[in-house]
């Protein structure tokens, strides 16, 4: 999932497109005529002028599509997912922004569109709930290794609107734990509120400044903190590993990239995958939608952030030696620590 600060789109939105994937690929899909992908990039590209967080580039996609619908390259993809995915090469080949891409899915925006009532949404929202449930929240796997170091495999950072209480639980587990490694390199993104969480566990009731987004539709910058309460135990004083990989992503990239500069978390495995814009999705038309970056995170430390660069490790290891290589230094510095 992608990193979610600002969406046009309910939350629910997304979880349906999961449920809808199975049932999408088993169906014939119909085929695109040149009106209708002449209509779909028109609207692509007043969807990324009005919301892609620069605008030059922005245009520079806008006349890249153009140019490829005028030469004719897309007249043979009458498919609509191929169309989709064309699509987004040929705009990230622009922007090399991975979190920019264009999806088919017919189904989810007319869902979306048909959700008009408050009972409407709560329908959607509780299918959502169910999927989350049967991930336990992104909270795979959480147990006690030797040395009584902990450990946490987290594979999403889902809002705390519906995920808080898990992590509230995850949290006390390991809170007698001379050390703990949380497992993000299978994690793909999610929500700044989950992070904010998380981190807050890891620092005093003194607020810590973790980082700001400046949002281009309305010329907006927030700031996020620690929290001055956390159920539970704070432990300020454990070391803190973060196993990462080339598939560690978006959400999950500013968790690492916030402890490695706050000087919190020994960073172990593979440099990640680059994406820090924040981003929603907006219907295009009854067929397609864009996920569209309209926002930049701003690190406070360094005054900018991983996008296109990827947070590179303290330890760079394969990442299927990160966890060995992690349990190893957790063991070798708590041994220190009663020398």
């Amino acid at each position: 999932m992608a990193y979610l600060k600002s969406v046009i789109f309910s939350v629910c939105f997304f979880m349906l497109l999961f449920l809808n994937e199975k049932v999408q690929a088993q169906e014939v899909e119909p085929k695109l005529n040149l009106q209708e992908m002449s209509l779909t990039i028109d609207s692509i590209n007043n969807k990324l002028q009005e919301n892609y967080i620069f605008p030059e580039v922005a245009d520079k996609m806008v006349q890249g599509l153009n140019n490829n619908l005028t030469k004719g390259r897309y007249k043979s993809l009458v498919n609509p997912s191929e169309f989709a995915r064309q699509l987004t090469t040929d705009l990230q080949s622009i922007s090399h922004d991975k979190h920019l891409r264009i999806v088919y899915d017919p189904r989810v925006i007319a869902a979306e569109k048909n959700a008009v009532t408050k009972e409407d949404r709560k329908v959607l929202e509780g299918e959502w709930m169910m999927e989350m449930k049967r991930s336990n929240f992104g909270f795979q796997e959480i147990k006690i290794l030797e040395g009584n170091i902990a450990y946490l495999d987290l594979r999403e950072f889902i809002d705390t609107k519906y995920a808080g209480e898990t992590a509230v639980a995850a949290m006390n587990f390991v809170s007698n734990a001379d050390a703990l490694i949380i497992d993000l390199r299978n994690n793909g993104g999610g929500s700044p509120s989950m992070i904010q969480l998380l981190t807050s566990y890891f620092f005093s009731a003194e607020p810590v400044h973790l980082n700001n987004f400046y949002f281009r539709p309305t010329n907006e910058t927030t700031q996020t903190w620690t929290l001055p309460y956390v159920p539970g135990l704070r432990r300020p004083d454990m070391d803190l590993y973060v196993l990462t990989s080339n598939k560690t992503f978006s959400a999950a990239e500013e968790f690492s990239y916030n402890l490695k500069n706050l000087k919190r978390a020994t960073l172990i495995g593979e440099k990640t995958g680059g994406g820090a814009h924040p981003t929603g999705s907006v219907i295009a038309t009854n067929k397609f939608f864009v996920r569209v970056p309209k926002g930049r995170a701003i690190n406070p430390i360094t005054h900018t952030n991983w996008e296109g660069t990827g947070v590179s490790p303290h330890i760079e290891v394969s990442s299927d030696q990160a966890m060995k290589t992690a349990h190893a230094r957790a063991l070798e510095n708590l041994k220190k620590k009663d020398e």
